[in-house]
């Protein structure tokens, strides 16, 4: 039975007024987030308006008495929880470095973060949170907060700077740096403290539904009903009604709808690939789309500055009232060339020059340069651009991508400026200038040489494992031939790829024997300083098919594996990835090594910008 549901801000799910703890139980997962996921946490918060809505958490109320602390079990939503979490301490401490220059007032707004992640009880503090314990995730969670004297006489385990807990931290440390310095460049009259307290009450205006039960039961229940509902009106479909009723006032709908399906129909049915389509069409044009409404004396852009998923449709609204039919025939004419850089095009409407260069930047996931290459495509003969020219630019937004994935810079919050500002310095140029301009732009927004190459030599799959596939899909493309040509991005009928990375000395913590006594000479704890430091390397990684078969067995069965067929589906596959594997009798770290320096000097020469 549904106890309550109710939608709260985070500083009412970790207020000491509501006096709740929550639990992660043993059998939850565990924490398993990595940089895209704390980037999106964070970039959503900041783009959008305050309130933003970041979802739901499933709780067991375990309480035993009236009297004490409401436990909370959480069944649903601690990947986010403990993020938020994380994200409150990391916060917590940068207002700490300041707290001889805060005010009465800002003094007491410290001590409420405080109360958000520690409750005081009988002369000690409390976790507000207790993170389950898979993977050191409880001890490493209560040693940061032992570290930032939130908690006391709390051990820090060995690696822990290796592990998500910590990862987290200081991933979110970074951000918040660059967040500071982004805004101070913006606004001069800013300092560190304000920024910071912004962020603070930014994040604590977030909303969380909190849906707490009786039993298990009862979570499972619900858990199992939310997730097999019927998908609920999107902003598209608000975009698609509000086009129709105008319309029908005309009696063109019917017109309309179909124009409507031919338009998603060039989208594909992602869901999300058409609301980036509009969101990226208006950010495109969105000073000409703007000159109609412009009054003197008035903002800038009366649309909106930026097209999010909370502007979204306020600016559509605004559009469609203002000429449905203009702006049905604007977007048909932009959906189709949209349709070729997300590889939906009809066969004459492709582009054969650029299918190639496409598919590696949306295997990077450089689609936040669709904004610019849809104003290429739609004004390629105003623009004086011939395909090879951008068969070029894509290339090159490909360096640009890896890099910037590789080294998380620039921040994907500000990709969307990157881009429209192009466009605004290209309009009135023309063929290689353009490229000129957007390679020049794009080396001066991308990080340096060292920085690639440090974040190419370390645990590269733990912090960006789909970079690392394209790294090693790209690596072997390279050297293919018709004749031994193998699509490393093939996927079953589940969807899964068939083709997997797989870490030849295994990742796992529970590390067979056999591998510690030749990676270790026997040395139990040095294989496992190993394990943390090398085993998520390049010159550790490779692809292989049918993963789950390999695992854990040794270097010499990983090697020779063979299915029942008699074809090898270990290290003989015949992919060049496995040159340098094939002909080794063991696995050192001196191989993992050396065949890091071989990876990294291929990238660093195929990725100079």
């Amino acid at each position: 039975m549904i106890k309550h549901t109710d939608p709260y801000k985070i500083s009412q799910i970790f207020s000491n007024e509501r006096s709740i703890l929550y639990n992660i139980p043993k059998y939850q997962r565990e924490y398993t987030w990595g940089q895209k996921e704390w980037g999106l946490l964070f970039n959503d918060v900041i783009e959008n308006d305050y309130g933003y809505f970041l979802g739901s958490i499933i709780c067991v109320d375990n309480s035993t008495s009236a009297m004490s602390d409401a436990i909370l079990e959480v069944i649903d939503g601690q990947q986010r929880i403990t993020s938020i979490s994380i994200l409150l301490i990391t916060l917590y401490e940068k207002l700490c470095e300041y707290k001889e220059q805060l005010d009465e007032d800002q003094i007491t707004d410290l001590n409420n973060v405080k109360r958000e992640l520690v409750v005081r009880r009988d002369g000690k503090n409390i976790p507000r949170l207790t993170p389950q314990v898979q993977n050191h995730n409880r001890d490493d969670y209560f040693s940061l907060l032992c570290e930032k004297r939130l908690l006391f006489d709390y051990e820090k385990k060995n690696n822990a700077g290796n592990r998500r807990i910590y990862k987290a931290y200081n991933y979110f440390s970074n951000l918040i740096d660059k967040y500071i310095e982004e805004i101070k460049s913006e606004y001069s009259d800013k300092n560190n403290i304000e920024i910071l307290f912004e962020l603070v009450n930014r994040f604590n205006s977030a909303v969380l539904v909190s849906i707490e039960v009786e039993t298990h039961k009862d979570a499972y229940m619900l858990f199992e009903s939310l997730n097999n509902r019927g998908v609920p009106l999107s902003a598209i479909d608000l975009i698609k009604n509000l086009l129709i009723s105008v319309s029908d006032a005309d009696g063109n709908s019917e017109e309309c709808y179909s124009k409507w399906k031919k338009i998603l129909a060039y989208l594909s049915d992602d869901y999300s690939v058409q609301e980036r389509f509009f969101r990226q069409f208006y950010n495109a044009y969105r000073d000409e789309l703007n000159v109609p409404y412009k009054t003197e004396g008035k903002v800038k852009y009366a649309l909106g500055p930026l097209a999010t998923k909370t502007t979204l449709l306020d600016i559509y609204e605004k559009l469609i009232k203002t000429d449905y039919r203009k702006f049905l025939n604007r977007i048909e004419k932009e959906a189709k060339n949209y349709s070729i850089l997300i590889n939906n095009a009809n066969e004459d409407d492709s582009i054969e020059k650029l299918e190639k260069p496409l598919f590696n930047l949306d295997k990077i996931q450089g689609a936040p340069s669709y904004i610019l290459l849809l104003y290429l495509l739609s004004n390629k003969d105003r623009l004086n651009l011939d395909n090879d020219i951008i068969a070029n630019i894509i290339n090159y937004l490909t360096k640009f991508f890896v890099r910037r994935n590789i080294t998380d810079y620039p921040n994907t919050r500000n990709l969307t400026k990157i881009f429209m500002d192009l466009v605004s310095l290209i309009a009135n140029k023309q063929g290689t200038d353009i490229y000129n301009l957007i390679v020049n732009n794009l080396k001066n927004n991308s990080s340096s040489d060292e920085i690639f190459e440090e974040k190419l030599r370390g645990p590269i799959y733990s912090d960006n494992p789909d970079a690392t596939r394209f790294l090693l899909c790209y690596y072997e493309d390279k050297f293919k031939t018709n004749e031994i040509y193998t699509n490393l991005w093939s996927r079953d009928k589940s969807n899964k790829y068939i083709w997997t990375i797989e870490h030849i000395f295994p990742e796992g913590e529970n590390i067979p024997t056999d591998w510690i006594d030749m990676i270790a000479n026997g040395d139990r704890d040095l294989a496992i300083e190993y394990l943390n430091r090398y085993t998520h390397t390049l010159g550790n990684l490779t692809v292989t098919g049918y993963n789950q078969n390999l695992s854990n067995l040794s270097f010499e069965k990983k090697k020779n594996r063979v299915n029942k067929d008699g074809n090898y589906i270990g290290y003989r596959n015949g992919l060049k990835l496995n040159e340098d594997v094939v002909n080794k009798d063991a696995w050192h770290i001196d191989d993992i090594k050396m065949r890091t320096n071989k990876l990294v000097d291929f990238f660093m020469k195929e990725f100079e910008l």
